[in-house]
């Protein structure tokens, strides 16, 4: 039995955006397999599934309305995939590449991609600074990372366009890139979102 009806996801889901009706059943599926997960690995320290639906799902999901548009996005520091998979989801049009060096968290996120059948979304289960210099992607979004100056700091050397943050305050930026206004997010005080630009 599902741990929440795809009616009830929906719902939650309703104060972020209206999400295509496709995506509600693989929304469920992955809320699933997020709990059978975190019984035994630590993932995410929300465990009631209505709060991962609203944190989680709604924030990533609203994050995708967000981003102009990308071909290529780099989510750093994924963790149990937020927002990068919600992106995957609702925007197939992008190529998502899921860093994550924590060899559980990575390998969730590969069961993840394959229990979603999502052919726009890979892993790289390594330290972002490890790929190739010439891997750059058009947008590289940040969420509830431990050390944010050096997580932006390498999404600077990768993000081609945008930085899009998800954080309490904006973090310091390097000279070439510069913040636009913060969007609040629903349902949220302490949280907003952001994107840096570069100068062009």
């Amino acid at each position: 039995m599902p741990t929440l009806s795809e009616s009830a996801i929906a719902t939650l889901l309703t104060p972020y955006l209206t999400p295509p009706a496709a995506i509600i059943p693989q929304l469920s599926d992955y809320l699933d397999l997020l709990l059978k997960w975190n019984a035994r690995t630590n993932l995410t320290a929300i465990r009631q599934p209505e709060e991962i639906v609203r944190r989680h799902f709604g924030e990533s999901l609203f994050t995708a309305l967000h981003l102009s548009d990308p071909d290529t996005l780099l989510d750093l520091g994924s963790g149990a995939g937020f927002p990068g998979l919600p992106i995957a989801l609702q925007r197939p049009e992008i190529r998502v590449t899921l860093a994550e060096s924590q060899g559980k968290k990575a390998s969730f996120l590969r069961e993840a991609i394959r229990t979603l059948r999502l052919e726009n979304a890979e892993v790289w289960a390594a330290r972002v600074e490890s790929m190739p210099e010439s891997r750059c992607f058009h947008t590289v979004t940040l969420r509830a990372v431990d050390d944010m100056a050096s997580a932006v700091a390498a999404a600077a050397s990768r993000a081609t366009h945008q930085i899009v943050v998800l954080a309490g305050a904006p973090p310091v930026l390097p000279p070439d890139l510069h913040w636009e206004p913060s969007i609040p997010i629903p349902n949220s005080n302490s949280t907003v979102l952001v994107r840096a630009v570069r100068h062009r």
